[in-house]
């Protein structure tokens, strides 16, 4: 059974910056794939950023040149950096991970961390 814990969401103004971590236990990370997700009220649960074991990073449009994913396999713990924050951004923020075993896929979430931002 994966755990995964996030932490890092608050309130902040708009163009300010909130660093997102999320650590998990219960699987060889380093051979996760990891992502974060959000979902706004009224909205379906989106993609924000995700990296995959070798390190293959997608993002949203929406977040492009304005938040960075990283991992430390050490610490088996994947981050988001979110930089020039826009109301916009507001919601709750999902880590997710995606563990392969025996050709099967098995997907992991998190309880969620509020973002919220100020204009």
């Amino acid at each position: 059974q994966v755990q995964l814990v996030e932490s890092g969401g608050g309130l902040v103004q708009a163009g300010g910056s909130l660093r997102l971590s999320c650590a998990a236990s219960g699987s060889i990370f380093r051979r996760n794939a990891m992502g974060w997700y959000r979902q706004a009220p009224g909205n379906q649960r989106e993609l924000v950023a995700d990296i995959t074991s070798g390190g293959s990073i997608n993002y949203a449009d929406s977040v492009k040149g304005r938040f960075t994913i990283s991992r430390d396999n050490a610490k088996n713990t994947v981050y988001l950096q979110m930089n020039s924050l826009k109301p916009e951004d507001t919601a709750v923020y999902y880590c997710n991970a995606k563990v392969s075993i025996y050709s099967t896929i098995y997907e992991y979430w998190g309880q969620g961390t509020q973002v919220t931002v100020s204009s």
